[in-house]
């Protein structure tokens, strides 16, 4: 019998145009695939706010945060500046466990309001932080010349480099960055007191013979830090005076408060101060004891703002954070206590400035630098970016923030 021709084809292999398509639809799920992956590589790129926040992690903090800045550059009026070379130049020269660096952050919090944050390094990645509600003093005849400087959170190293903004943490801009020095403290030469920023003549600085974190742990410890600041926009040879009264030794970490704190009655505040500063331990014979009965409200709205940074994080780590004062990453191996109030003034002779003896200026300071001042979120620039509060805010997309109102810088 003869085999009918219907059956004599082979069935296999399938028929080519069907291969065809099937290649095709092949090569059209991995373009699609990778289209997805690129995408996906392109949105997994963490916002600042959210590393800042602790929510998201970077390998290299320097490289992350020098792109974004160098993409957020402003012309402002001719001024001190840093490059991003000369920024990212200055951070890597601090990676070690004898880094200096320092950072001056302007922070307008929704809550707290403005105030300036100095963070200074002491171990190869933490800082000690000082909320700072009127910025650094810059005038040596002022009539209020001293500041109150509250201690915050340690935080970690590659906080010195953030701009940022959000609707819970505020804008944050950078001031002023650079190296800082510790000085000896002054020695009382003769049988009166000597003040922290009236230093004797003969006095004289000892060589350095350890590093510069290290002489910063001393210090701390000892209750009296003497501080340079090398920055770029801070005069040459601008020197602090940080002191923590007796009253403000605490030892232990302050416990988590049961209700929610509120600003304190101005009418309420003088008497505080008087409490915490008193008179015998005034910096200078020459210095009336009152500024800090004006501060004293604004110094524990700014202490509030690290406070609200720790909503992002959850109960444990939070918990952790007040045990330890220090976020997740930092170690608070110098000892920092969270909110402690230490005085801070204008060093005046170790910053070059001398008293005049006759003529039109008897009696005032004479010689160190112009004075200068601090003018708060509506004039004050980044020293990297160039920018303003507004502008930051306007670069990281945060629309309709509402300030805290009521800030106006020292002038007098």
């Amino acid at each position: 019998m003869v085999e009918p021709k219907s059956l004599a084809r082979d069935i296999s292999p399938p028929p080519t145009s069907r291969k065809s398509s099937t290649n095709g639809m092949e090569k059209v799920m991995n373009t699609d695939s990778t289209s997805l992956e690129v995408e996906d590589s392109q949105a997994a790129e963490p916002t600042l706010a959210a590393i800042e926040a602790g929510q998201a992690a970077v390998r290299d903090h320097l490289e992350y945060f020098a792109k974004h800045l160098s993409a957020a550059m402003r012309k402002p009026p001719p001024g001190p500046r840093l490059s991003i070379a000369d920024y990212k130049a200055l951070y890597r020269s601090n990676e070690h466990p004898h880094g200096r660096h320092f950072v001056v952050h302007q922070h307008d919090h929704p809550i707290s309001g403005v105030h300036y944050d100095l963070r200074l390094q002491f171990s190869e990645s933490s800082t000690i932080s000082f909320a700072i509600p009127y910025g650094l003093p810059g005038n040596s005849n002022s009539q209020r010349p001293n500041r109150m400087a509250i201690e915050t959170r340690v935080h970690n190293l590659w906080n010195n480099l953030i701009e940022s903004a959000s609707h819970a943490t505020g804008s944050l801009l950078i001031w002023d960055t650079g190296e800082y020095g510790v000085l000896d403290r002054p020695i009382q030469a003769h049988k009166g007191r000597t003040t922290d920023d009236e230093l004797s003549d003969d006095d004289e600085q000892a060589p350095d013979v350890c590093p510069q974190s290290e002489r910063l742990f001393t210090a701390f410890q000892s209750r009296h830090i003497h501080l340079r600041l090398h920055g770029t926009r801070l005069p040459r040879g601008y020197t602090i005076a940080l002191r923590l009264p007796r009253n403000e030794a605490a030892g232990k970490q302050p416990k988590k408060p049961s209700t929610k704190r509120r600003r304190i009655d101005p009418t309420k505040a003088a008497e505080l101060a008087k409490r915490r500063t008193p008179a015998n331990e005034t910096d200078s014979d020459s210095d009336p004891p009152s500024e800090p009965i004006v501060d004293i409200t604004a110094d524990d709205d700014a202490a509030i703002a690290s406070e609200g940074e720790e909503q992002n994080h959850n109960e444990v780590e939070e918990a952790q954070i007040r045990i330890n004062n220090a976020y997740p990453g930092a170690k608070n191996s110098i000892g920092s206590i969270h909110q402690r109030h230490w005085l801070l003034t204008l060093d005046r002779r170790n910053s070059g400035f001398h008293k005049a003896r006759s003529g039109p200026e008897a009696g005032r300071w004479a010689g160190g630098f112009e004075p200068f001042f601090v003018m708060g979120r509506d004039e004050e620039r980044s020293v990297v970016t160039g920018r303003k509060a507004d502008d930051v805010m306007s670069d990281e997309g945060v629309n309709a923030f509402v300030g805290r109102k009521m800030w106006r810088p020292i002038v007098e």
